[in-house]
């Protein structure tokens, strides 16, 4: 072959790779626009958004040295995406989160405690303490925890409500279980929320088939006489087994290992899309006839400009995004690009301050926000 024509198959080649990761890059940042029950597949473009995005950066360096014109393609893409990609990062300077509280402001806390400790309770009793001191050193004024695994009714429990109420200092408790989903007999598995301030009007929301993932709560929240409802919730998770970590960190080369290994992988990921979406939708209903300015804490289990995120914050603001920087990982296994975590709020609402703590004491990281109510 003539070394020109060689050279115009390879740029033709280059040109089809980068328009071919541009348009998978706008199909993960519109995820919203794709029904998750035709078109399930697209959710796993939405977790590779950033690195689509790095792919196109990388593009844009790569033509602007081999022949500028094409750097169009890439810059194109990331102009259209520019609203989602906000979503996905933010580029400002990192503020130090002031620790005091002004008076003024609702302070609030969302984290999956991971059971709050109780599987490694008799070989490791500090942790749950820790746990307890990192929650009271910022002093929320609301605690909204995933995963938690407590008793309400057995004073001998490990973890017994009203014994965080009083190390915690709040009052106020709302927690929501599946009474058939016992942990150990004694323990419950779900969600659980803290307040300093009176809460009142407790839901917790099933429906079917009525596991886990399929409930949520929320509660109405009186500060000084404004009424707010706070909204506690857990998205479907993935359910990873040992072996489908084990099989996403290693590099094996055999063949049917790696053919099931991924097919049980998509079916999870299937699945997980499938599920959130109607979680979603019923959440957002609740969200939308809330009488009163929203706050919405939970695992979403799902990234940014995904189906779930996009359903569920749609007119709100997130923490995050309006004070966050980075990428704000939250959870820490797998990737390092997973903010699956979130503090939602009316638009009702000025978030004053917001901060990741970076502390391994689940498998996520807490989230703080001061949220100041424009009255």
């Amino acid at each position: 072959m003539p070394a020109n024509s060689l050279r115009r198959a390879t740029k033709l080649l280059f040109v089809l790779l980068n328009l071919s990761i541009a348009l998978l890059f706008l199909a993960g940042c519109y995820n919203i626009m794709f029904d998750p029950i035709r078109f399930w597949f697209v959710g796993l473009l939405t977790l590779a958004s950033l690195y689509l995005l790095l792919a196109l950066v990388i593009f844009i360096l790569f033509w602007f040295v081999v022949k500028p014109s094409l750097m169009f393609i890439s810059i194109l893409a990331i102009v259209v995406a520019w609203s989602p990609i906000q979503e996905l990062f933010r580029v400002r300077m990192a503020k130090d989160f002031v620790v005091k509280k002004h008076p003024d402001n609702l302070r609030v806390m969302s984290w999956n405690v991971e059971h709050f400790d109780i599987l490694e309770y008799k070989t490791h009793p500090e942790v749950k303490q820790h746990m307890i001191d990192l929650i009271n050193d910022y002093q929320p004024d609301v605690a909204c925890f995933q995963e938690m695994v407590a008793s309400d009714s057995l004073g001998g429990a490990i973890n017994f409500v009203p014994d965080f109420t009083k190390k915690l200092s709040m009052p106020y408790v709302h927690y929501s279980y599946n009474k058939k989903l016992d942990f150990d007999g004694k323990h419950h598995f779900g969600i659980i929320s803290f307040s300093k301030y009176p809460l009142f009007n407790e839901h917790t929301m099933s429906y079917a088939p009525n596991d886990y993932n399929s409930i949520f709560q929320y509660s109405d929240l009186d500060k000084d006489g404004d009424t707010f409802r706070l909204f506690n919730l857990h998205l479907q998770s993935l359910k990873f087994s040992k072996e489908n970590l084990q099989y996403i960190g290693e590099t094996s080369i055999d063949e049917g290992k790696n053919i099931e290994g991924s097919k049980s992988l998509i079916s999870k990921f299937k699945t997980g899309f499938l599920k959130r979406k109607v979680q979603s939708e019923h959440i957002k209903q609740s969200i939308d006839e809330s009488p009163y300015p929203v706050i919405v804490c939970g695992d979403f289990n799902d990234v940014p400009n995904s189906y779930a995120y996009s359903t569920i914050g749609n007119g709100l603001k997130n923490s995050f995004t309006e004070k966050g920087t980075g990428i704000g990982r939250t959870y820490y296994s797998i990737s390092p690009t997973l903010r699956i975590d979130n503090i939602f709020c009316g638009k009702q609402f000025n978030v004053e301050q917001f901060t990741r703590l970076k502390k391994k004491m689940s498998d996520h990281f807490p989230l703080i926000s001061d949220l100041y109510f424009k009255k």
